[in-house]
């Protein structure tokens, strides 16, 4: 039996004038149209093809080659296209878009929004379908984070403490707001770490290394600034922490240490305006 909305290992069992016919198992011969047959591997009989199998505009079982921007089980950020009273219609790269019905969203929503959805498989229907109520596919399974552990993050929204963020397509984690040096929006995926578990369960994200890594990340960046400016950049431990945020995307806390080690590693010299290259 194939697996409906992700991609799929499947053996070519007849060709047509009108695409190839692949075994789907259980559920019989699946479609791959011709418009989507590659041509730069093997089609003729016997061989496997890699695809993705979903629900055509009449549900039938149809296999194609193109990629979406993603598959059941995961989670993304989708552009709204559509609404009727079925629910929502969002863009995910296929010819027939994604429902999101309006019982599973958790905001009003309006043609050319982005919204963050968990997408899975109606068990009744067998309809490819997308949720924006995501507690329920999070924090299912023990955490196994280490403090400083690099992780994957996808912003989900902003609330009054910071921005939620789902971390590894698994567990919820929030960036405090006095952790947010750069530009952030829902939808955007950035790498994290972890900076804090929490007794209460609840997991803190920092978008900068920890440690003694961080410093060093840091401080290689400010030289590679100070080449790219000819030895001169005009910031130092007395500029506004705004400058130094758009700059580097860090606090002025942690500028001000890398800077200090690097003076005291003598290859620097800080002024009040600016810091040198010696």
């Amino acid at each position: 039996m194939a697996a409906i909305g992700r991609f799929n290992s499947l053996q070519i069992v007849k060709h047509t004038g009108f695409g190839l016919y692949l075994d789907g198992g259980a559920d019989g011969e699946i479609l791959l149209p011709k418009r989507y047959i590659p041509k730069d591997v093997p089609t003729e009989e016997g061989e496997w093809l890699n695809v993705f199998v979903y629900l055509d505009s009449e549900d039938r079982l149809i296999a194609t080659t193109q990629r979406p921007k993603v598959q059941v089980g995961e989670f993304a950020s989708l552009k709204v296209v559509e609404i009727n009273r079925i629910g929502l219609f969002l863009d995910w790269g296929l010819p027939k878009d994604l429902l999101l019905p309006h019982s599973e969203e958790k905001r009003p929503l309006q043609v050319g929004d982005y919204c963050v959805v968990h997408v899975y498989l109606d068990p009744r229907t067998r309809r490819i379908t997308a949720t924006a109520r995501l507690d329920r596919y999070l924090d299912k399974t023990p955490v196994r984070y280490r403090v400083g552990e690099a992780v994957e993050l996808l912003i989900v929204e902003q609330t009054d403490l910071g921005f939620k963020a789902i971390i590894n397509g698994l567990h919820w984690g929030l960036i405090h707001k006095n952790e947010v040096f750069r530009f952030l929006r829902p939808g955007m995926r950035e790498r994290g770490y972890i900076r804090e578990l929490r007794a209460d369960g609840k997991i803190s994200l920092s978008l900068q290394p920890l440690g003694s890594e961080a410093a060093d990340s840091l401080q290689a960046l400010i030289l590679q600034k100070l080449e790219e400016q000819g030895g001169v950049l005009a910031l130092s431990d007395k500029s506004p922490a705004e400058e130094i945020a758009r700059l580097f995307g860090v606090s002025k806390g942690n500028f001000k240490k890398a800077i200090g080690g690097l003076y005291k590693q003598g290859r620097i010299v800080i002024h009040s305006d600016r810091i040198e290259r010696t």
